[in-house]
């Protein structure tokens, strides 16, 4: 199994989420590759769409491998099994912590600007990415969505590694993935098309 690109994975997710229609969801992308897949998502089952900002901390050798994330609101999640393996040092990690949380208020600037993002309070919360591997980024996610009281937080991924699946279940009301192979080597690998989103992009599918 492997999906044309974003737009058609998040199709295919919005089926295995029929079940929220009724509730009118909030669907939050994480940018930027969880963008396009939000926004098949919310074409499949309607309600709002939005973005939440996270950043993943990559392993400064294998950036790809998450150590960890950060979110809005000064949240942060870090993988004790990553850092563990890896022995990068807490210097390492606050270096690293301290570039994405300035990319991330870049982020804000460029994908909110003065507008200010919609209430999450008492909504179903979809939070919506293209793929987990450790699963840090989307736990973060969660965890930054607590913080406005939604009524549920559901994680809803195209594709995840079983670590993953279980990383998130802790942080999440309803985990949904369509697709958890035995054996992730990396989300790339997923998508026939997983090229590297700009901030164009992404604004356009918010507007």
């Amino acid at each position: 199994m492997v999906y044309t690109d974003r737009t058609s994975a998040g199709r295919a997710l919005g089926a295995h989420l029929e079940h929220l229609r009724a509730s009118n969801p909030l669907v939050l992308g994480l940018p930027r590759g969880g963008v396009p897949v939000a926004a098949a998502v919310r074409d499949v089952i309607g309600g709002d769409l939005d973005v939440l900002l996270v950043r993943k901390l990559g392993v400064p050798w294998q950036p790809e491998l998450a150590m960890g994330a950060i979110g809005e609101d000064g949240v942060r999640v870090l993988n004790s099994d990553v850092l563990a393996h890896t022995g990068v040092s807490q210097q390492h990690v606050a270096a690293i912590e301290a570039r994405e949380r300035a990319e991330l208020e870049r982020r804000k600037q460029v994908l909110r600007g003065d507008a200010q993002p919609i209430p999450l309070e008492g909504r179903t919360v979809v939070i919506v990415d293209d793929g987990m591997a450790t699963g840090a980024t989307v736990a973060a996610a969660c965890r930054v969505a607590r913080l406005h009281q939604p009524a549920r937080v559901v994680a809803a991924i195209p594709v995840a590694s079983t670590e993953a699946m279980r990383r998130v279940a802790d942080e999440a009301d309803e985990v949904v993935c369509p697709w958890v192979p035995r054996s992730l080597g990396g989300v790339g690998g997923a998508y026939r098309d997983f090229h590297q989103l700009g901030d164009a992009e992404v604004t356009a599918l918010l507007c």
